[in-house]
Formats: structure tokens, sequence, C-alpha cells
């Protein structure tokens, strides 16, 4: 259990295939309606936020760059996400995004440009009190450049980009889901904070 090596204050989450269900390759997230919540994914960042820890969204979101989702599209969404996260008592610290195309930036994940944006904002937040929680390869890679504790989340199969095996090899574990790795990787059960009622839609 990650809790026994580090102690964790700052939980970085990738967002498609880890809060929300992902869309299938090439498909971006556009409006409220295409976004669905993966199962235990709310109660996750709820029994975080009742353990007092930062919980920060990085995520790709190259959509934007090819004209398929507007910037005001994505965060209309983010907007609703908090909103609903409100509804059950928690709420996302932050949520930092790339816009852009490959090799157009130094955010992108697997670069490290999206954590260090956060950096700036919560200065107390580093590699050694920190650790990030992603389906790719990419969000694998940017938390080991960084010298970051990573989860990587299996998620569902059909939804699985090409390297999930590199990175369930290179990640510090492996969880099936947000829920799972909260509870079994950062020991945040159902019984070391409140008992939540989470509200699914």
């Amino acid at each position: 259990m990650l809790a026994l090596t580090i102690i964790v204050r700052y939980v970085f989450l990738d967002r498609d295939g880890v809060l929300n269900r992902k869309m299938p390759e090439g498909v971006y997230v556009g409006e409220w309606a295409q976004f669905a919540w993966l199962p235990g994914a709310v109660e996750a960042v709820v029994r975080m936020k009742c353990a007092g820890l930062t919980v920060i969204v990085v995520s790709n979101q190259r959509g934007i760059a090819l004209g398929r989702v507007t910037t005001i599209q994505l965060e209309s969404v983010h907007e609703k996400m908090q909103d609903h996260l409100a509804r059950n008592g928690a709420r996302l610290d932050a949520i930092y995004y790339c816009p852009h195309d490959y090799r157009e930036c130094h955010c992108r994940k697997p670069d490290t440009g999206l954590f260090e944006q956060a950096f700036l904002s919560f200065p107390q937040a580093n590699a050694g009190n920190s650790v990030v929680i992603g389906d790719s390869l990419s969000d694998i890679q940017a938390g080991r450049r960084l010298g970051m504790k990573t989860i990587f989340i299996q998620g569902e199969p059909d939804r699985q980009k090409e390297g999930a095996d590199a990175a369930a090899a290179l990640a510090d574990a492996v969880a099936g889901s947000l829920l799972h790795a909260v509870e079994a990787h950062l020991g945040l059960t159902a019984h070391s904070g409140r008992a939540t009622e989470v509200e699914q839609s």
C-alpha cells in the first residue's frame, strides 16, 4: 500500500478513464450528456477530500486542438463536474488541461507542464507527498519523470489505449478503478472517514 511508503497529501488524477467513462477513440466529451461517471469515482473523490487530501485533475484534451470541442464546452463540463461533486460534499481543488496536439507544447502528458503549473499554485506539493493516478502510459510516464509515485487504472478493456501493459509494468501499483486505488493503495476505506451516500447523476 502506498500509504506505507509515502505520506500522500496531493493526488493528481487523469480525467477520462479515471473519473468518467472514456469515449471511443477520436471522440471527445463536449457536453454534459456525454459525461458518465465511472462506478465509485465520486465516492473515491469524497473519501479523499474527507481525508484532507488535495485532489487535482491533469488532463490531455486534444479535442480542442482538433476543433471537436471548444474551450467553453470543456469548461462547462468541468463546472458541472464540480457541481455534482459539491452535491456529494466534495470538490476538485484544481483542474489543469492541455488543449494542444502532439508535439505542440510542454504541457501534454507525458511532458510535465500541467504538473508544473499545479506546483506553482500548490507550492507544498512535491514528489515526496504526491501520487499520480491515471489509465494511460503517458500518465505514468509523466509521474515517473517527476519522481512521483504512480497508480495505473486498468479500466475497461475495450477502452484501453495502446501501452496499457507497459503502463502497468512501469507503475508503482495497479488498480481496477479509482475507488479500488483509493481503498487498496491510499488506505481510504469506508470505515476510515465518514459514511457517504453518493448521488450518481
